[in-house]
């Protein structure tokens, strides 16, 4: 593989004495695009490796025999305080796993590390690392600055948001609206639609003085939550030798946001429902109430009535968090945004790669409204970014888009577009089976509808050609003038 295809544009680092544990990271991260990697089973050996080279990121083993995973997070924070790092750790380490998140660490995995959230976090870290490396290299204007920089912030979170699209302007107009209530926020959409960049925006939009706080409380067991949320008092369990802040008071004055809240545990379902309504809390060990001065903000790919429904999620709790309820259209609902976010997205990965900002031919756009998008903006993202690291001149190559969405198609196993079929004929439930003509008619709106008008892109994800698309509109038209 070439040099400019490697991704990220600096390594990875990955520390761990067990060398299968490494591979396993490794075959993960490039099996989902994350190519550029190094190993490093001797933690030693991290200090020559970061004077030398260049990383985007370091993913840290907690207990390793030679040093200890706290004592190498305290030497990267304090030499190369840009630079992400991710803890790994065992069940029976949390509590150090936490303390190395108040260290400096912007996030912790807990082994048997799944690939789902590997990529989650490794994702959100390089990302951290980019916003850290921004705000070192204008710390002069910045510190000069401060008291505007701060008044700035509400509108920051907010301009994030690219788009042009009236649903999604009505919803940005309702995030400004409700940004200042200290009420909770639900906000949903599917994977990849940008949930936790609208979180964000609402803290921004709020003003609030304090930090935002994120979690993903998906794999969390209820004691994990409970400390990560509450903190603990020392002594409150065997190994507990220091007492610790939970993630609500490094909220204070700020928002938590809790992620993939549908997974969250039944017994944690009820302390969330108590603590938001009380607004006060006890860490573990403790018998002194403290009170929670954060606003909660949460999110949910899932439908959560129909969890509800099948009893994994209380119902109390739900109407307590959906006081105030974004909801994030698909991106396959607004492909009137994808010229803008094309562009955007070019800009954005030309920068991280260190390369001028490349051009896109029209026949990528055909081709992108074609496409339904199960991954939506983070898809559309990677795309992107994968046709620019591949990128040898000042326009981009249509080959990589054409790949990517031939894949996905093959995936799906249908030539007329993934999930298209189930989308239409699903509309029935219980309902007789439509006829031919009508289901035709049926698939041909919802192909039109997806390909955001264009008759070509409709055309090429029925696997007809544009004239025999346009043929059968000029008929249904002509019956329809007639009265048929």
């Amino acid at each position: 593989m070439s040099s400019a295809a490697r991704i990220p544009l600096h390594p990875i680092l990955l520390v761990d004495d067990e060398e299968q544990a490494l591979q396993s990271y490794d075959l993960n991260l490039r099996y989902s695009g994350l190519t550029n990697t190094i190993r490093c089973s001797d933690p030693r050996e991290v200090k020559n490796i970061l004077r030398r080279q260049v990383v985007s990121l370091v993913m840290l083993d907690l207990c390793m025999p030679e040093v200890k995973g706290e004592d190498v997070l305290s030497f990267i924070k304090a030499e190369y305080p840009h630079i992400p790092v991710i803890i790994v750790t065992g069940y029976n380490e949390v509590e150090s796993a936490v303390r190395c998140m108040r260290a400096g660490s912007v996030d912790y995995l807990v082994k048997p590390v799944d690939r789902a959230h590997l990529l989650s976090a490794v994702r959100h870290a390089l990302e951290v690392g980019q916003e850290l490396s921004r705000q070192l290299d204008h710390k002069p204007t910045q510190d000069a600055q401060s008291q505007g920089s701060d008044a700035d912030r509400p509108q920051s979170g907010l301009a994030r948001i690219v788009t042009d699209n009236p649903r999604m302007k009505a919803m940005t107009a309702y995030v400004q609206a409700v940004a200042s209530s200290d009420e909770p926020v639900l906000v949903s959409g599917e994977t990849g639609v940008g949930k936790e960049m609208v979180a964000r925006a609402i803290h921004d939009a709020s003003g609030l003085p304090g930090k935002f706080v994120a979690v993903n409380v998906a794999g969390l067991d209820d004691a994990m939550f409970s400390d990560t949320l509450f903190g603990h008092k020392k002594g409150a369990f065997t190994g507990a030798n220091l007492g610790r802040r939970g993630l609500i008071e490094e909220a204070s004055g700020g928002s938590l946001f809790l992620d993939e809240i549908g997974d969250l545990a039944k017994a944690s379902q009820l302390k969330l429902l108590r603590l938001i309504q009380e607004r006060e809390y006890y860490p573990l060990g403790s018998d002194t109430l403290k009170p929670m001065d954060a606003r909660i903000i949460v999110a949910t790919n899932q439908p959560l009535e129909e969890l509800i429904e099948q009893d994994k999620f209380r119902r109390d709790l739900f109407f307590r968090l959906r006081t105030h309820c974004v909801s994030i259209p698909p991106l396959r609902e607004r492909m009137d945004d994808l010229p803008l976010l094309l562009s955007h997205f070019l800009e954005k990965a030309a920068e991280r790669l260190g390369k001028p900002v490349p051009q896109a031919p029209p026949e990528v756009l055909e081709l992108l409204r074609a496409h339904s998008f199960p991954g939506n903006i983070r898809e559309l993202e990677a795309m992107v970014f994968n046709a620019v690291a591949l990128c040898e001149g000042r326009t981009v190559s249509v080959e990589p888009f054409r790949a990517w969405v031939g894949s996905m198609r093959g995936e799906a196993g249908q030539g007329a577009g993934p999930g298209l079929f189930p989308a239409v004929l699903s509309e029935h439930g219980d309902e007789e089976v439509p006829t031919l003509k009508q289901a035709e008619e049926r698939i041909i709106q919802e192909a039109l509808k997806r390909a955001g008008g264009s008759q070509s892109a409709a055309a090429k994800m029925l696997g007809i050609t544009r004239q025999a698309l346009n043929r059968r509109l000029l008929t249904k038209r002509r019956k329809g003038a007639d009265g048929e």
